[in-house]
């Protein structure tokens, strides 16, 4: 009798998840193909959708900046009070040289000490809002992996392919003394650094498949070409990169090897100047490890 009970209840326990599953089902459905929510960048998400979103993004960052390595004089400065850098840190040549990385590549976005953010920072949804109390909701290591790696469908770029890593930790070593200045310290801090050219990041001797692949997205290739292996949306504003390798010749008239296509993807219009395709900035050892990607396919 017992038996047949807890048979009877667990029967209709897992009958009435099957059937809360199959109407949950049905009503993400019904709202993902009508079109019901509005995606648009002038309406925010609901409460609910943006504390789950924040959440997750908290909890992704704690858990995927675990292992990273803080440098000591960086680590011993986000250890004081908040809010309270020396000013023999904030003088530090790393931290100079990270306003002015800050400066030219973050300002856009999220604005500076008494500069506002730029149009496309304002409008944006989720808004990247200032960056002046990050170090006091983010940790060095966390801070350095968001701005090397991004943030998916937020706006966030991921600076690992466009920034050396001693910029990207320069550009923390900056953020930590960030939340102590004010607008004369930072006016006067970024007149210190002028324009600042981006260090060269390391070069690799041999080419490899998979920093090509990852290399094919950070040099937003799958915007105009399907890549395989690359997630993206369907595109044909360029050929498809498919089975790469069985074609003879690359843009009409280039015999097709590695070494002839990582010199295309690095200038198109030097080899075939009717090539809508324009330089993306390529270093010559990304070419070669996005040549030997696409060969591979």
């Amino acid at each position: 009798m017992i038996n047949t009970r807890r048979r009877l209840v667990i029967t209709t326990v897992v009958a009435t998840l099957a059937a809360v599953g199959v109407v949950g089902g049905i009503v993400g459905l019904a709202v993902l193909y009508g079109g019901f929510y509005n995606i648009g960048a002038t309406k925010s998400h609901f409460p609910q959708v943006h504390r789950i979103l924040e959440r997750g993004l908290l909890e992704s960052v704690s858990f995927h900046a675990r292992d990273v390595q803080v440098p000591k004089e960086i680590t011993l400065e986000a250890d004081t009070p908040p809010g309270a850098p020396s000013a023999a840190y904030r003088a530090k040549p790393q931290v100079v040289r990270g306003a002015g990385l800050y400066r030219d590549n973050c300002v856009v976005c999220h604005g500076a000490p008494g500069v506002a953010q730029g149009d496309i920072g304002k409008s944006m949804q989720p808004v990247p809002g200032p960056l002046s109390d990050a170090a006091r909701r983010w940790r060095p290591n966390e801070l350095y992996w968001i701005t090397r790696h991004g943030i998916k469908m937020s706006g966030m770029p991921a600076w690992q392919y466009h920034l050396a890593e001693e910029d990207i930790w320069a550009v923390v070593g900056f953020l930590v003394a960030l939340p102590s200045m004010t607008p004369q310290d930072y006016a006067g801090i970024t007149a210190q650094s002028g324009p600042q050219p981006r260090a060269p990041r390391p070069s690799f001797a041999r080419a490899d498949v998979e920093r090509g692949r990852l290399a094919l997205t950070q040099y937003a290739c799958h915007a105009c070409h399907m890549v395989p292996g690359v997630t993206g949306s369907d595109t044909s504003v360029g050929p498809a990169l498919s089975d790469l390798k069985s074609r003879k010749f690359i843009a009409d008239d280039l015999p097709n090897d590695a070494a002839n296509l990582a010199r295309f993807i690095r200038d198109p219009q030097a080899t075939n100047p009717h090539s809508a395709m324009p330089a993306m900035g390529v270093t010559e050892s990304d070419a070669r490890d996005m040549a030997a990607y696409l060969l591979a396919q």
